[in-house]
């Protein structure tokens, strides 16, 4: 691959994580603000939100990372390689991670839906979901296919 599509790519993915580092300075707080205005007998309600908000960022900041590694392995032509495979196996975690929090969040954007009589914000909860579950399976496909290559890679280079 050149290295003018890796960078491209790299810098991409330094343009995803900044919006989402915006999004967590300033707009959660705001979102767990207006969820005590609609639900003043909880309290715990806006911290519980800003809870699974800000930890489903964690591993979408890992899961950046990785992706940021494994850019660079291919430009290192490393492509092919156990720490490839590794790199794909830790998305794939956080993929799977951030659609478990969105989940347990659920309730959550339910209260928000009903209470606002919004329920695009259920469906904006279940995108997030589903989002992350597809690109979870992407990554297991990527990580099987990359494995059964290095095998394959493996097992020529020993044979010739």
């Amino acid at each position: 691959m050149e290295r003018g599509t890796t960078l491209f790519l790299k810098v991409t993915i330094i343009l995803m994580g900044l919006p989402v580092l915006a999004l967590c300075i300033f707009v959660v707080p705001e979102i767990a603000a207006y969820a005590l205005e609609l639900y003043p007998n909880f309290s715990a309600l806006k911290y519980l939100l800003m809870i699974d908000l800000y930890a489903s960022a964690i591993p979408f900041y890992i899961a950046l990372y990785q992706s940021f590694k494994l850019l660079t392995y291919i430009d290192k032509n490393h492509a092919f390689s156990e720490l490839s495979v590794e790199a794909l196996k830790k998305i794939k975690y956080c993929a799977f991670t951030i659609a478990g929090l969105y989940v347990l969040g659920m309730p959550l954007f339910y209260l928000f839906g009903e209470r606002d009589d919004a329920p695009g914000v259920i469906v904006i909860g279940m995108v997030m979901i589903f989002a992350s579950m597809v690109i979870a399976v992407f990554a297991a496909v990527l990580q099987k296919l990359l494995k059964n290559a290095i095998d394959i890679k493996s097992e020529n280079d020993l044979t010739i």
